[in-house]
C-alpha cells in the first residue's frame, strides 16, 4: 500500500507539472483528492490494516495529501497571475476620459435655514427642546388654554385651526408656542430654549401664506429678565443671520401670552430702507413677534411672576428664508421644483 501511495503521488505530481490551465488543475484535484479520488479509495482500506500499519500508512497518506494541496495552490496562483496580466493588457483604461457625472442631492433651503437659526441661538446659550416637548398634534390645553387665549378667541375657530377626529379638543398645532408650556411645566427656571417645528393653519394658499409652514419658538425665563434683554438677543440674532448689523424697530403689538408685546421689523433687504414693492414702500419688513411672558402664563405653570420674568419670541422660517434669498413666493418651498432647489 505504501508503494501504491508513492506511485499515485508521483503520477499526481507529474500531472500538476504538465497542467496548462486552472481547468486542468481542477480536473487533477478531482482525480486524486476528491471523495472518489484515488487517495480516498486507499484511505477506505486502512481499516483492514494492523494498528502499526494504520499509523504508518495513515501518516504517509496525510503527508502526500498536504504536498499535493500545496502544489495545486502554488500552480493555481501562477495561472491566476498569468490570466490577470493578460486581462489587464487587453482591458486598458484611458484615464484622460472625463468621468461620469453623478448628481448629488442638496439640503432643502428650509432645513438649511432652520439649522442656521438653531446654530445661532445655540451660540447665544439656548438649547433645543426635545421632540416630546414639542408635538405637532396638541390638545387645546397646550395650544390655547395655557397660552392665555380665551375660549371665544377667533384663533380657536375651525376657519383658523385644524381640529382632528381623535377628540374634540385635539388640534394640529397652530404655533410652536405650546412648547414653552411643556418646558415650563417640566423644568424650573432658569430656562433658555428654542423649539423649531411644523405648524398648521387653515389659510388660503397664496404667494405669502400656506396652510403648512415652519416656526421657531424661543423662551428665556430667569430672575431680572427685561425687555432690554429681549432686544439685545434679537438684534444679535439679526446681525448674525443677515451677516451684518441692520436697523430694526420694535412696534407695539398684542399677543395673548406676552405683555408687553411687539412685532420686530428689519430694514428692507431689497431697497435698504428707501421703499420698494417688497416692503410696500415702507422701507421695513416684519420678521417676528415677541414680548415679555404674561404673568398669567407663568402662574399657570407654577412659576412665581414676582420672582421670575421672561421673554418669548416666534418667527416663521419660510419668511426668514424668503427675506435672505429674495424669494417672492412661499409655494416654491413645497413644489419640489428642482430648478428652484438646485439654487441652494
Amino acid at each position: 500500500m505504501k508503494e501504491q501511495l508513492e506511485k499515485i503521488y508521483s503520477n499526481a505530481a507529474a500531472d500538476i507539472s504538465k497542467a496548462a490551465s486552472i481547468s486542468d488543475l481542477d480536473q487533477i484535484r478531482a482525480k486524486y483528492l476528491s471523495r472518489k479520488g484515488e487517495f480516498n479509495e486507499i484511505k477506505k482500506n486502512l481499516k483492514n490494516l494492523s494498528d502499526e500499519d494504520k499509523r504508518v500508512i495513515g501518516t504517509l497518506a496525510n503527508e502526500i495529501t498536504v504536498k499535493l494541496e500545496t502544489s495545486l495552490k502554488e500552480k493555481h496562483e501562477e495561472f491566476y497571475k498569468i490570466e490577470l496580466n493578460k486581462k489587464l493588457q487587453q482591458e486598458r483604461i484611458d484615464i484622460t476620459l472625463p468621468g461620469k457625472f453623478i448628481p448629488r442631492g442638496k439640503i432643502h433651503p428650509i432645513t438649511s435655514t432652520t439649522n442656521e437659526i438653531v446654530s445661532i441661538f445655540q451660540s447665544l446659550g439656548f438649547s433645543v427642546v426635545e421632540s416630546a416637548q414639542s408635538p405637532e398634534v396638541e390638545t387645546e390645553y397646550f395650544n390655547f388654554d395655557m397660552l392665555n387665549i380665551p375660549k371665544d378667541h377667533p384663533a380657536r375657530d375651525v376657519q383658523d385651526t385644524f381640529y382632528t377626529k381623535l377628540a374634540s379638543n385635539v388640534v394640529l398645532r397652530s404655533q410652536t408656542s405650546g412648547a414653552q408650556i411643556h418646558v415650563m411645566e417640566e423644568q424650573k427656571p432658569p430656562i433658555r430654549v428654542i423649539s423649531p417645528g411644523r405648524v398648521y393653519r387653515n389659510e388660503n394658499i397664496n404667494a405669502r401664506k400656506n396652510n403648512f409652514f415652519h416656526q421657531i419658538e424661543g423662551l428665556y425665563v430667569d430672575k431680572n429678565i427685561t425687555f432690554g434683554d429681549l432686544k439685545g438677543v434679537l438684534n444679535e440674532f439679526i446681525r448674525l443671520y443677515f451677516g451684518s448689523s441692520r436697523p430694526t424697530r420694535f412696534r407695539s403689538s398684542f399677543f395673548p401670552f406676552t405683555e408687553p408685546s411687539a412685532e420686530v421689523d428689519v430694514q428692507c433687504i431689497m431697497c435698504q430702507g428707501k421703499g420698494c414693492r417688497t416692503c410696500s414702500g415702507t422701507g421695513w419688513l416684519e420678521i417676528l413677534g415677541a414680548g415679555m411672558v404674561d404673568p398669567n402664563v407663568l402662574k399657570g405653570v407654577g412659576i412665581d411672576p414676582e420672582v421670575y420674568s421672561g421673554f418669548a419670541f416666534g418667527m416663521g422660517i419660510e419668511r426668514l428664508a424668503m427675506l435672505k434669498y429674495a424669494i417672492d413666493d412661499i409655494r416654491l418651498f413645497f413644489n419640489d421644483d428642482l430648478r428652484f432647489l438646485k439654487q441652494f
